[in-house]
């Protein structure tokens, strides 16, 4: 098996552990003396207390034998422990790696990959590795180590004998490797289909409440059965190598033990030999080809772990399209000038969603952008906190290009309230300051009262302190959009977005909401994107977009009489 790059890295996790690794390796040398020991002490068991009646020999060898096993009792107890240990350690960091890398990826990664797949690279591909480390590993270098004593007990037993029962070991191996080949190609084919299963019971769990509505209940069970039987397929292939491999092993060294019974008795019949020292030899070799058969089990565990490990790593490896700059440039307190500078956008390369945007927006100033789904609205301002990066033009902050400012520092100045409200499972003062941690239990509540939720929270039994379920499925679509508007608020940051905020509201809390955000803006740089136009008359200025270029922009009565494109969406919406 060749060692490359990526298994060096994972070599690499080990630092930090190699005081128990050594340990561990000591205690491992411990078992394999033992086992050698015990074939050894066969000859003097049989020559010298059956044979030759030795009374001392009697006396000695029972009290020999326990203190052997007491000792291997002993490190098989340290070195298991131990390696568990290191191993735990092990997926632990590379656990933790993993999670780092794929927080800080773009969101660009996060719609290319699907959110099943990524959580079946953290659980279920680290746990296999989890058991090449702490299981195989252990293994391989327990059985190595008693390999090499045993070889040593053959050799000054019979050195003749040895030769001929190592004779058939070069075969031996030749499964090890020929196998390990087939069970890492299935295994990697197994986990990339459960990878797909993950992300097909996050995706069919998540949306239940759709399938039910559309009456899809079986359609999705014939789909999951489809996906399961390709995971059960890839394992049964997989576990057919694996099976085959133990009586190929058996075979083996049968033929090695047919061969030394056949020399090594002759040798006892012919008086060149005696039988302790044959029967010692004989132990020695049917204990050295134990270790042997589980090596090329082991094998297989350590192919299918490389695999996990691979696509792991392909996680690790992955560059972040959005860069921070060697040497950040500071940002100004206070309220922000954003300038878009002839700025082009596109997802993929190949379709352009924003086209030569051209817009100055100075401290302050509020902005409400318009126009149909799909004109490039919200590709707009994601583009602000560097969700995405330009590829044409540039974004500057106080004349600053935001590609040359800290990732940190530019989206500390940015608060946010998206279209679908986001929130965790924990509870509701944790998802108000989730943006400013260290905020008091009164700017916390005096947030939520400008957000028009306190008197909702003060009714709970709980209060703040109630959990409001996985994406906040215990609230109404309202309250979980004025939490989200109260998360905004208490981050007090100088760039708002408002990403239609208030679309889930009722009427009357729309209208309070509203009076909160207008009070709210004053002083901030906001973007305001909403389809209702009743709620953005207010606005400095409004931006219509439309196949993603500025076609108009100007206040809400200038463009009603320029009776264009927003005249058009004024009229659409109250024709009757």
């Amino acid at each position: 098996m060749k060692i490359n790059k990526r298994h060096k890295e994972l070599l690499g996790y080990i630092k930090g552990s190699w005081f128990k690794l050594f340990f561990s390796m000591i205690c491992m040398m411990v078992v394999a003396a033992t086992t050698s020991a015990t074939a050894f002490i066969v000859k003097p068991v049989l020559d010298d207390i059956f044979l030759n009646k030795n009374v001392e020999m009697l006396k000695l060898m029972p009290f020999a034998v326990v203190v052997i096993f007491v000792f291997r009792g002993a490190a098989m107890y340290g070195q298991e422990f131990l390696m568990q240990y290191v191993g735990e350690s092990i997926i632990k960091r590379l656990r933790d790696s993993l999670y780092d890398r794929i927080t800080d990826l773009s969101l660009a990664f996060f719609h290319k990959e699907r959110t099943g797949v990524l959580m079946s690279r953290i659980t279920n591909d680290v746990n296999i590795i989890k058991n090449m480390v702490s299981t195989a590993v252990t293994g391989a270098l327990r059985d190595c180590f008693t390999i090499v004593g045993l070889t040593g007990v053959i050799f000054y037993r019979d050195w003749k004998l040895a030769i001929i029962a190592f004779f058939i070991l070069p075969l031996a191996f030749f499964p090890i490797v020929k196998f390990g080949r087939r069970v890492r190609r299935f295994s990697t084919r197994s986990q990339e289909s459960m990878a797909d299963l993950n992300a097909f019971l996050h995706e069919t769990f998540t949306g239940n409440k759709i399938v039910k509505a559309f009456g899809r209940e079986d359609d999705e069970k014939k789909s999951f059965f489809s996906k399961s039987y390709k995971v059960f397929r890839f394992e049964i292939k997989s576990l057919r190598v694996k099976a085959l491999t133990s009586p190929v092993m058996e075979v083996l060294g049968g033929v090695g033990v047919a061969l030394v019974i056949w020399y090594g008795g002759n040798g006892v019949v012919e008086g060149n030999s005696t039988p302790g020292t044959f029967f010692s030899f004989m132990t020695a070799v049917m204990l050295f080809y134990a270790p042997v058969k589980k090596l090329s089990k082991l094998n297989n565990t350590v192919q299918q772990g490389l695999a996990a490990a691979d696509r792991i790593f392909d996680i690790l490896e992955t560059e972040s399209e959005i860069e921070d700059p060697i040497h950040p440039k500071p940002v100004q307190a206070g309220s922000h000038r954003i300038t878009f500078d002839d700025v082009s956008f596109s997802y993929d390369g190949a379709e352009t969603v924003l086209k030569n945007i051209n817009l100055d927006v100075k401290p302050g100033e509020v902005i409400a952008l318009v126009g149909m789904s799909g004109g490039g609205k919200t590709s707009l301002v994601n583009l602000i906190p560097r969700f995405y990066d330009v590829t044409g033009g540039a974004i500057r902050l106080d004349g600053v290009d935001i590609r040359d400012i800290s990732i940190s520092d530019l989206r500390r100045q940015v608060a946010i309230v998206t279209q679908e409200p986001i929130l965790f499972n924990d509870t509701i003062k944790q998802n108000i300051s989730y943006g400013k941690p260290d905020a008091t239990d009164l700017e916390i509540k005096n947030a939520a009262k400008a957000a028009y939720i306190y008197r909702f929270i003060d009714n709970l039994p709980k209060q703040f302190d109630t959990v409001i379920g996985e994406l906040g499925s215990r609230l109404s679509g309202g309250e979980k959009q004025r939490m989200c508007i109260a998360r905004a608020l208490l981050k007090d940051a100088p760039i708002l977005i408002l990403d239609e905020a208030t679309a889930s509201l009722d009427t009357e809390a729309e209208r309070l909401v509203q009076k909160a955000l207008e009070n709210l803006m004053k002083g901030r740089t906001s973007f305001v994107i909403a389809h209702r136009l009743s709620t953005i008359a207010y606005a400095d200025r409004i931006i219509v977009i439309v196949g993603g270029r500025i076609v108009e922009e100007g206040q809400h009565e200038d463009l009603l009489a320029m009776e264009g494109e927003y005249y058009n969406l004024y009229q659409m919406q109250f024709a009757e």
